[in-house]
């Protein structure tokens, strides 16, 4: 065990799951961060920067304390009283793992003030159980693209692999200005689902995984097809179904709903590729009166990351 600190910093990239027909075991993290600072104090107080942050809790019902003290007790220590600092580029409730990268961040952190007594790999597992699902939380701490699956015991880790994903891979992310809980699009998902359709998010979601270990781009769009939740979220995301039918003929590589939504991915190349997408999503959400941002986002490859510390 190393010796403890008393101040420490952690960059957080966004992310985003499923990428298709990976639902709930695929995830790829981006260069767009969040930053969480702690520091033991003698009084817990908690400054949230930025236009993103609003809105939060600033007290210890903030997810961020509650996940730094959760690990403290875990370690066998007394909750402590503490100083936390937060602020994020990526967008709340829009798809891209906010709470993954909250999660990631004060696990981290407070794993770092304790003197790291827990691996990455068991940050990781107890982020899984916080989250309910591996993919996010999974790309928010190791970077790259994540492969994962939830364990038959809680105890036990979490089995996966890490992927870098291809160096030339683009995302365009279209971010509605609308929020959606994870919620209430996982309230639209059917109990059942028949045998033709589970076959086919097998077949996709194995191809998609292959495709990106070989850096396949050409296979993408086929290979990021969906039928188990897309189908049934495009109803509370306007513009979906036409992004996903015809982003390909604008240039797309690939295009998929941004975890639970209501944020859409367009992967591509090109600036060319770049200009048309553009256009043709446009088209799309002004169709529909969606107002929109659109953020050119890069893969990260490195994970939560320790930005400084004091003794």
């Amino acid at each position: 065990m190393m010796e403890s600190r008393s101040q420490v910093r952690v960059n957080v990239p966004a992310s985003t799951a499923n990428m298709g027909p990976g639902f709930d075991t695929i995830g790829m993290a981006f260069q767009l961060y969040s930053s969480v600072e702690i520091a033991v104090a003698e009084t817990t107080a908690i400054e949230l920067i930025g236009p993103e942050m609003q809105g939060l809790p600033a007290d210890k019902s903030n997810l961020l304390y509650e996940v730094a003290a959760g690990l403290f007790r875990e370690a066998g220590q007394s909750a402590p009283e503490l100083y936390i600092r937060a602020a994020s580029d990526a967008p709340l409730t829009r798809g891209l793992g906010s709470s993954a990268a909250a999660i990631a961040g004060a696990l981290v952190a407070a794993n770092h003030l304790l003197g790291e007594p827990y691996t990455r790999d068991e940050l990781f597992r107890m982020g899984t159980l916080l989250e309910g699902h591996p993919d996010n939380i999974g790309a928010s701490l190791f970077g790259g693209v994540v492969v994962a699956t939830m364990p038959e015991e809680k105890h036990q880790a979490i089995p996966y692999v890490r992927l870098d994903p291809p160096d030339e891979l683009k995302t365009l992310a279209i971010i509605p200005d609308f929020p959606l809980s994870t919620e209430k699009a996982r309230n639209v998902l059917p109990q059942m689902y028949s045998k033709q359709d589970v076959i086919y998010n097998v077949g996709h979601s194995s191809l998609l995984v292959a495709a990106l270990a070989q850096g396949r781009l050409d296979l993408l769009s086929q290979a990021m097809k969906d039928r188990m939740h897309q189908p049934y979220r495009a109803e509370l995301v306007p513009g979906l179904s036409e992004i996903l039918e015809g982003a390909a003929e604008s240039g797309a590589l690939g295009a998929t709903l941004s975890g639970a939504g209501p944020t859409i991915l367009c992967f591509y190349q090109t600036e060319e590729d770049l200009r048309n997408l553009s256009g043709f999503i446009e088209s799309v959400m002004s169709k529909h009166g969606v107002s929109y941002r659109a953020m050119q986002l890069k893969p990260d490859k490195h994970g939560a990351q320790v930005v400084f510390e004091e003794r």
